[in-house]
């Protein structure tokens, strides 16, 4: 289990329901809690086999941290166009940015530099129009798409990355159980004959 979350929620821009915003505070939990489990910012290296801390085995920063903090702006195209633009050089919409603080365990433990200082991870920005469209075209539900989007957005932010085949791998097989525990259907799948209101 984590340690607790101070999760800095801000709507931007758009049109968010209160079951989205209530599903992606979710979302950011369950990915911090799956990511405890597969040994993300596990100290010293000490990654336990079993997905389990052992005695010795040292513990993830995730989990004995006095606090986690963690941004979420829910924005718009037209904001995550300028942000895109300016940090990644791509003068186009995406559907969700993360900026994370750390870059390794390492980082993690030197941010943790007093017994009472909050672990930072950093922010994660959702384009609510890009969402909306993609899950349209892939026939989901949009609220599954925004939980999927800020799980992957939330794993950005404690190591996790696609950039090459392995990692994009790993990181696909954790979302997928992640959203599995949170009763969602693997979302690299095709979804065929499913509502897409209500995402049965």
């Amino acid at each position: 289990m984590t340690a607790p979350l101070d999760l800095d929620l801000d709507i931007d821009a758009g049109d968010w329901t209160k079951a989205e915003v209530d599903a992606i505070e979710n979302a950011v939990v369950a990915a911090l809690d799956g990511a405890v489990i597969d040994g993300a910012l596990w100290e010293d290296d000490a990654v336990p086999t079993d997905g389990t801390p052992d005695e010795g085995d040292g513990a993830s920063l995730l989990s004995i941290a006095p606090v986690i903090e963690v941004g979420v702006r829910l924005s718009d195209d037209a904001s995550v166009r300028v942000l895109n633009r300016d940090y990644r050089g791509k003068d186009s919409p995406t559907n969700v940015l993360s900026f994370a603080a750390l870059e390794s365990a390492d980082d993690a433990a030197d941010f943790m530099m007093t017994p009472d200082m909050p672990l930072m991870l950093g922010d994660i920005i959702v384009a609510r129009e890009t969402c909306a469209r993609e899950a349209a075209e892939q026939n989901k539900a949009l609220i599954n798409h925004l939980v999927h989007l800020t799980v992957h957005g939330t794993l950005h932010l404690v190591g996790y990355d696609h950039m090459v085949d392995d990692e994009a791998e790993e990181m696909e097989e954790l979302e997928r159980q992640i959203l599995a525990r949170l009763g969602i259907d693997d979302p690299y799948e095709p979804i065929e004959d499913q509502d897409v209101e209500t995402g049965q």
